[in-house]
């Protein structure tokens, strides 16, 4: 009986990280570029590396930060693209025909939440989301983000004090 080449082996993993880490991915994604489209190309960027990287992970904590070390630096380089710069914005009348297309969350509370967080820059951004909806603790969240423990504590609290403003303190922490 012959063994399966070892490429065949490796990649036979890919499906199975995907499956599990698909949503965290995806909401990095989207809460970095702002954009859907944005969003699903980070997405494809972040786990076509993986592929082809096959990064040797101890256990899934250690997956878990490649993806999200990864997630952040594939959606900062396409909001710094220079391909950004050269693009005329949709004027406010063309809207309209977009307005079916542009993307709901399940509550009206959810969608103010997004954009707020939308308009916090990418420092608090990354902080926030790695706290709140991956559940990262704190010491964790500096060792990906290459900061001091303090230094992410104070992007937390200044993060949350920007999001109370601009929610008009309608939501609690």
């Amino acid at each position: 009986m012959s063994a399966l080449p070892l490429e065949a082996e490796v990649s036979a993993e890919t499906p199975d990280v995907v499956a599990r880490f698909s949503g965290m991915v995806y909401s990095i994604a989207l809460t970095h570029t702002k954009s859907r489209g944005d969003a699903d190309d980070v997405f494809q960027e972040v786990f076509l590396t993986y592929h082809r990287k096959q990064p040797e992970c101890v256990d899934d904590e250690h997956r878990k930060a490649w993806l999200i070390k990864t997630t952040l630096n594939c959606a900062r380089r396409a909001v710094a693209d220079s391909w950004r710069t050269r693009v005329v914005p949709i004027r406010p009348a063309d809207m309209d025909m977009l307005a079916d297309t542009a993307f709901t969350f399940a509550t009206a509370e959810q969608d103010a939440i997004f954009a707020a967080v939308s308009k916090l820059s990418e420092v608090y951004r990354s902080v926030l989301h790695l706290f709140y909806f991956e559940d990262l603790p704190i010491a964790k969240i500096a060792t990906l983000l290459g900061l001091e423990q303090g230094a992410v504590k104070v992007r937390l609290s200044r993060g949350r004090a920007l999001l109370r403003e601009q929610l008009g303190g309608y939501f609690d922490d």
